[in-house]
């Protein structure tokens, strides 16, 4: 079955919250984005201490207040598998059932060598594998359209796929790319190598196109000149031309036979909520399938 024959699904990803004002925030986002009628929406895992904890506090509410099915971030840097495990089964009892499984980022910061915890996890494969011996959870994993910055080239790239595919992965998730000519090339790649997990876009609406410029620096992603006359514009006149270009990257997409897409949201619904509808995006999935 082709990616063109799959029922659409649509995600949104939200950060935990770090205090009563950003609590606020993040709660409004989700009920306003829960509207579009999810498939699940994602929240980010901070390993450490009380990052982990705004985690847990994060799912819980998402699960037992707005109802709606979370995939819960997880990762396994710098944490022995006891300590993994048990964050999966904190996760569980809250009523998790689905999971981003990452390798997550160096210990000593991105662009430094990575190295595993000597008790923990080797990696996002082996994470997989320790999830599932826990309970068949639904497990969503990362991908790269333009590679992975440690990856030194595509072979490399795709062996790391294929290993999370054959532990147990259900999809994989995109990093944002702004060039859907790169996804579908990507696209091809993947399927060439025999893997055949869906492929979902994730996709970053430019909420300030300094920021991402920024964050796409470090991650490897490329601006590409379409995106780039979002540099000189401001208020309403940057929001409007970042909603356009968004909506227009969806539509093509969905041309091009996506089986969802994955928003990132940064816990800002009135940017995503105005993308969805000039994508013509009004009601969930269902919608999803209309755009197509």
């Amino acid at each position: 079955m082709s990616d063109k024959d799959k029922a659409m699904e649509l995600s949104f990803e939200f950060f935990p919250p770090k205090n009563d004002e950003q609590t606020a925030t993040f709660r409004q986002a989700a009920e306003r984005l829960a509207a579009f009628a999810p498939d699940f929406v994602s929240v980010t895992y901070g390993a450490g201490g009380s990052s982990k904890e705004r985690s847990f506090a994060a799912v819980e509410l998402l699960i037992a207040e707005l109802k709606l099915k979370v995939a819960a971030h997880l990762t396994c840097v710098s944490a022995s598998c006891a300590e993994v495990d048990e964050a999966i089964e904190t996760f569980q009892r809250i009523g998790a059932t689905h999971f981003v499984a990452l390798r997550g980022d160096p210990p000593e910061g991105p662009g430094t060598p990575y190295y595993a915890h000597r008790e923990g996890y080797a990696d996002t494969a082996d994470l997989i594998r320790g999830l599932k011996r826990i309970a068949d959870f639904e497990i969503s994993v990362s991908a790269y359209p333009e590679r992975h910055p440690e990856s030194p080239n595509w072979q490399t790239e795709l062996d790391i796929l294929k290993r999370k595919a054959d532990a147990g992965a259900d999809r994989a998730i995109t990093q944002f790319f702004y060039d859907n000519d790169d996804f579908e090339r990507y696209r091809d790649r993947v399927r060439a190598a025999g893997i055949d997990i869906p492929i979902v876009p994730g996709l970053l609406p430019v909420n300030r196109f300094a920021s991402v410029e920024k964050f796409a620096g470090k991650c490897g992603a490329r601006i590409p000149d379409s995106l780039r006359p979002l540099a000189a514009l401001s208020g309403e006149a940057h929001f409007e031309a970042a909603v356009e270009l968004c909506a227009r990257q969806m539509q093509d997409l969905a041309r091009r036979g996506v089986p969802g897409f994955h928003i990132y949201t940064l816990n800002q619904h009135r940017l995503v909520t105005q993308v969805l509808r000039a994508a013509g995006l009004n009601g969930g999935s269902s919608a999803a399938r209309r755009a197509a």
